[in-house]
Order: C-alpha cells, then sequence, then structure tokens
C-alpha cells in the first residue's frame, strides 16, 4: 500500500478520530439515522461533507460516475443503486433525497464525444446511456455542457420516481426530492426550484433576496 494513504490512516486513528470517538461510540450502540440519502459523482472533487457541512451518521452517500440513476427493473443486471435507495428509505427512513451532479463532469462531456472514443471502455459506455437523453442537439460547449449537467440531473430525479419506494414516500409527504448543481470552481449549489423548473441560487432557494441571477436555463421537472 501506499506510504502516504498509511500515513493518512495513522492520522486518521491518532487525530481524527479521538475527536470524535463518544459521536462514533452512539453510532455503533444506537444505529445509524441518517435523514439524507446523497447520490453524487465520483469524481475527487466532489466532497458531500464539506459540502454539507455534515458528520458522521448524517449522510447516506452513493457515487457513481455521473451521478446517475438506472430506472427501475428489479429483474435487472445491476441493483446497486436499486439496493441502496431502498434501504435509505424502507429501512433508514431518510426524509431527503439529493441528486448531486457538478461543473465540469467527465462523464456528461463523454457523451458528446465519438463512440471509438470509449471503445476501450465498454462498461462506462453502457453506463452513460442513463444520462444520453439529457444530450442537447447541438455543438459542444461549456455552455451545452452545463446545460446538460443540469438536465441530466432532473432526469435522474424522473428516474427516482419510478422506484416504488421513493414514489411511496414523495406520495406521503415523507420524502422529498432535491436537486443539486455544484459549480466547482465558483463554490457555489444551484438548487432545482420544482415550482420554476430552474435552478437558482441557495439565497433564492431560501427566499432571501439574490446576490445575484443564477446561470441557469430552464427545466421542468414532471
Amino acid at each position: 500500500m501506499d506510504d502516504e494513504l498509511v500515513k493518512r490512516l495513522a492520522r486518521f486513528e491518532r487525530s481524527f478520530f479521538p475527536k470524535y470517538r463518544e459521536a462514533y461510540r452512539r453510532l455503533v450502540k444506537e444505529g445509524q439515522h441518517p435523514r439524507t440519502l446523497f447520490i453524487g459523482c465520483s469524481d475527487s472533487r466532489i466532497v458531500p461533507y464539506v459540502l454539507t457541512g455534515t458528520g458522521p451518521g448524517d449522510l447516506f452517500v452513493v457515487r457513481n460516475v455521473g451521478n446517475l440513476v438506472p430506472p427501475y427493473d428489479p429483474s435487472g443486471s445491476d441493483p446497486a443503486l436499486g439496493a441502496a435507495v431502498e434501504f435509505a428509505v424502507q429501512s433508514l427512513r431518510v426524509r431527503d433525497i439529493v441528486i448531486c451532479g457538478h461543473s465540469h463532469c467527465g462523464a456528461i462531456r463523454a457523451l458528446y464525444e465519438e463512440p471509438q472514443a470509449l471503445r476501450d471502455m465498454p462498461q462506462l459506455a453502457r453506463w452513460l446511456d442513463h444520462a444520453r437523453d439529457a444530450v442537447l442537439p447541438v455543438t459542444v460547449s461549456e455552455e451545452a455542457l452545463r446545460r446538460t449537467e443540469q438536465r441530466s440531473i432532473v432526469l435522474q430525479l424522473e428516474r427516482l420516481m419510478g422506484y416504488p419506494a421513493v414514489a411511496a414516500g414523495v406520495a406521503k409527504g415523507a420524502v422529498f426530492l432535491h436537486g443539486w448543481h455544484y459549480i466547482i470552481e465558483e463554490g457555489r449549489i444551484l438548487v432545482l426550484d420544482v415550482e420554476t423548473g430552474r435552478f437558482v441560487a441557495t439565497d433564492v432557494a431560501m427566499g432571501e433576496p439574490a446576490a445575484g441571477a443564477a446561470d441557469a436555463a430552464s427545466y421542468q421537472l414532471q
């Protein structure tokens, strides 16, 4: 194992864990009770606990390339995400489910590349099909990529509603879905406003005076 990784493990044991010893012991004794299922991208620049200011026991986290949600299929060959969703909603009773996309997403950019670019990565090519409906019929540009990132977030939220556990929770008012678009270079998160179908700045989402207009196009979540 890489020496630097081992050093980081030792640092966790010596410095980090002692600060949260009682919290970890309580989580073991009482079990976990996270309020939020966070579905995010595997991108190394995305750190859910930093974004949300949370700690151990606060988030149930699922990460994959592109923060994608396959269509519900109880007989599907890859039930990993579905299993996480069912466990989070039915066993952990999470209240909120977040789909968090981000700027400069490699998965979204790959959707606009020629098919041969992924010929040596067939599993990735198949996985990206779960975002292909978000692609715009335009020449690729930074603006098109940002709009596609947001369109994909909405698409994944719509797919989540196809999961019976999620649909039932939403219908009862026990589960709430959220779409976030994290602009890495600005340290800013745009939040999907379901009523307007727009991604807006957090101050707008909280009903506060806007610090500036959010750079977002309209996508209506049905």
